[in-house]
């Protein structure tokens, strides 16, 4: 796999060291078995994958080259590059300036750029018709461009869906910045919807089946899709795509929703010709980080933390997985943990930051703790919050000692 010039305040001690030995272990990324990081009176349950991905990694290094390359020249970013706060931070510090905020409110008019202003577009792509407004200004929006690979390999099947004839249910949240890439990609080409879950899934497949109507379609779906989306017809062919930071699990449980409700509605005999299968359009890193986070819960732990931006979407996802199974929490950094009595973190389901109490485990031997992070949080951070954890107790092992042992 490519190696990514990545900035050193990025990388870390720890994690840089797990990541080398998994590799070693797993050259071909096929074990799922997570590493545990022994200190004595606490250990560290780590999956076999998470943190940065390629996208996110191909990202930051075309940013901070751009950067660099371009002295003295203002440099903006079309909205955050990924969700997380720490590179965002550092962005701004370095003088970048974000366009749009990440639900699409714009902070900067177009007015304001001139043709020696540079533009990155971040790694969850961008819409049609803000590449042509960029045009439009003399200003090239595929010289700095980080799109994700995996995310343009979903518009690409997309666009060849519509233009075969077939419609896309696109799985996602309407107003994520790659869920409104996508649909504006995908749908020059042919008509297109976005479905958020499994309920939606369900109310969908009633509308193939015939037991919901069209009025009713355009009530739940009127705002999330194309223009004159008639169900009646757009929905006699498609196939399902989504936004790659979504469950993997949920997407293929909607991809076989809508595949039952086409053969009961169809038959079975011309499938292909009403259900285009576009399972190899779901991403790698999103399933393998899913994945491997259902193997470290297969081990006992008393807590689990979720480390990243609070508006990521894969991240939250971790998150709904590991609160399946025990206490998680959902922290940006380790500034959030106070003490061994205060915990700041958020709860995506209701968009709220709670404060825990007393939240350390009371017990006698060994706390275990599953460390987790999302794609785009560095590693460096996940590092802090080992090192802040381990302040919690006495005598642990020292790091170097752990990572040699790590070793053999």
């Amino acid at each position: 796999m490519k190696k990514f010039d990545i900035p050193e305040i990025y990388r870390s001690q720890i994690i840089t060291k797990v990541k080398e030995f998994q590799n070693q272990a797993d050259p071909r990324r096929r074990n799922f078995s997570p590493t545990v990081l022994d200190f004595g009176p606490v250990e560290f349950i780590i999956p076999r994958h998470f943190g940065f991905c390629y996208g996110v990694q191909n990202a930051i290094e075309i940013a901070y080259k751009t950067i660099d390359e371009n002295p003295g020249k203002r440099v903006f970013f079309l909205s955050e590059m990924i969700h997380n706060p720490t590179v965002n931070s550092d962005l701004v510090e370095r003088g970048v300036k974000f366009i749009f905020e990440p639900s699409g409110k714009q902070l900067i008019l177009w007015d304001d750029l001139t043709t020696d202003d540079i533009v990155v577009v971040p790694a969850f792509g961008t819409t049609i018709e803000i590449q042509h407004e960029l045009l439009q200004r003399g200003i090239d929006p595929y010289t700095y461009d980080t799109t994700c690979p995996f995310v343009e390999k979903v518009w690409k099947k997309g666009i060849e869906l519509g233009e075969k004839g077939y419609s896309n249910v696109i799985h996602g949240k309407v107003n994520h910045e790659e869920t409104r890439a996508t649909f504006s990609h995908v749908s020059q080409s042919g008509p297109a919807v976005v479905i958020l879950d499994v309920a939606e899934a369900n109310f969908l497949a009633d509308v193939i089946r015939g037991k919901k109507s069209r009025l009713e379609f355009v009530d739940k779906f009127g705002h999330k899709s194309t223009p004159g989306f008639n169900p009646e017809k757009d929905l006699q062919r498609f196939g399902v795509i989504n936004q790659t930071t979504m469950l993997a699990t949920e997407t293929k449980e909607i991809m076989e929703i809508l595949k039952v409700a086409v053969i009961e509605h169809f038959g079975s005999a011309d499938i292909k010709n009403h259900y285009a299968d576009t399972s190899d359009t779901l991403c790698y890193a999103t399933n393998e980080n899913q994945s491997a986070t259902l193997s470290a819960l297969n081990v006992h732990a008393d807590l689990a933390f979720v480390v990243g931006g609070y508006n990521s979407s894969n991240t939250s996802h971790l998150v709904e997985l590991c609160e399946e199974k025990l206490t998680t929490f959902f922290i940006k950094d380790a500034s959030e943990i106070k003490s061994v009595e205060e915990i700041h973190h958020y709860d995506w389901r209701k968009k709220t930051h709670p404060v825990s109490k007393n939240w350390m485990p009371q017990k006698s031997g060994k706390i275990s703790f599953i460390m987790n992070s999302g794609a785009s949080c560095p590693d460096s951070t996940l590092d802090g919050v080992i090192l802040r954890l381990l302040e919690f107790f006495e005598n642990p092992a020292e790091v170097e000692t752990v990572l040699k042992n790590l070793q053999g």
